[in-house]
């Protein structure tokens, strides 16, 4: 059982470290192509990504005898609905992160952990100490890494907190969606919401950016990064890991996300926060952990 808990930990940690490298890879592509065309494909790719993973899923499904699972029309509507709100926070993100940096980015979008229990409130979700605690430690990280000394702060950094929102409401969005659902149809909610999000994302860009070819194949490597291993590959691990994983350690090694979109930002593309900066995203790391520790 602990080599099985271990184990998982390991592949959490994994899908952390490709998480927070996505960012990086999210502000290399937008030298090539603009933020809904890479969006649009990436997310494309990470649909793409998951049907051997549904394949496999289902045909244990049905050698088991678990059923057909839940209506097509469900599936579709929680797609469609999962979708929309998906395309908005990864628009902003990607918006965003042209004005920002990717460590910036990273700990910005983590917010996210903080506002669900926030948000839930309005749900009828009861909050815990730590959740306030959480709360207060984060906005004062946020405002310690994002606000300047003359209360200004930086476009991009608006975006990503604007993001975060988004995010939190996917978050409650799919808790409310997915009670019910084995774990074949979590994943093709996760697929349906995919193609929406890419349909939009291609849309957008059609309308507000110019589409090439050439661009698309400048941008190939950061566009597979984010699309087979951010989307397909982690989405994959963290199915894998969370069915034996400790929440509490899946909810601690996940927060690292923006600590590993802090060390890839320095490493890749010699982005350098100062005393100020790193001051914030302790805070915000911290009050990412109380929230989740002790909700």
């Amino acid at each position: 059982m602990l080599a099985h808990k271990l184990k998982a930990d390991g592949l959490l940690m994994l899908t952390a470290l490709i998480w927070g490298a996505a960012f990086v890879a999210q502000r290399i592509g937008m030298e090539h192509v603009g933020p809904f065309t890479f969006n649009g494909v990436r997310f494309a790719l990470g649909a793409l990504a998951l049907q051997p993973l549904i394949w496999k899923m289902q045909q244990t499904r049905t050698r088991e005898g678990g059923g057909s699972g839940i209506a097509t029309g469900r599936l579709v509507r929680g797609g469609l609905l999962a979708g929309c709100v998906l395309f908005a926070g990864a628009a902003l993100q990607q918006v965003g992160i042209v004005h920002t940096t990717a460590g910036k980015a990273g700990f910005i979008t983590g917010l996210y952990v903080v506002m669900v229990p926030l948000f839930g409130l309005a749900l009828g979700h009861r909050a815990g100490a730590g959740t306030w605690m959480g709360a207060m430690a984060a906005a004062a990280g946020l405002y310690f890494l994002s606000v300047n000394e003359d209360f200004s702060i930086a476009y991009g950094d608006v975006l990503e907190l604007i993001g975060a929102v988004f995010w939190a409401g996917h978050v409650l969005l799919i808790g409310k969606l997915s009670p019910g659902m084995d774990g074949t149809d979590a994943v093709k909610l996760a697929a349906a919401q995919f193609v929406v999000c890419s349909a939009l994302s291609l849309g957008a860009g059609a309308i507000m950016e110019p589409i090439t070819l050439a661009g698309i194949s400048s941008a190939a490597v950061p566009i597979l990064y984010g699309g087979l291993m951010s989307v397909g590959v982690a989405y994959t691990l963290q199915v894998v890991a969370q069915r034996d994983a400790d929440p509490a350690h899946a909810a601690i090694i996940l927060s690292l996300e923006a600590v590993f979109a802090a060390v890839a930002g320095y490493f890749v593309l010699g982005e350098v926060l100062g005393l100020r900066a790193l001051v914030g995203c302790g805070l915000m790391l911290g009050g990412m952990l109380l929230s989740q520790l002790k909700p």
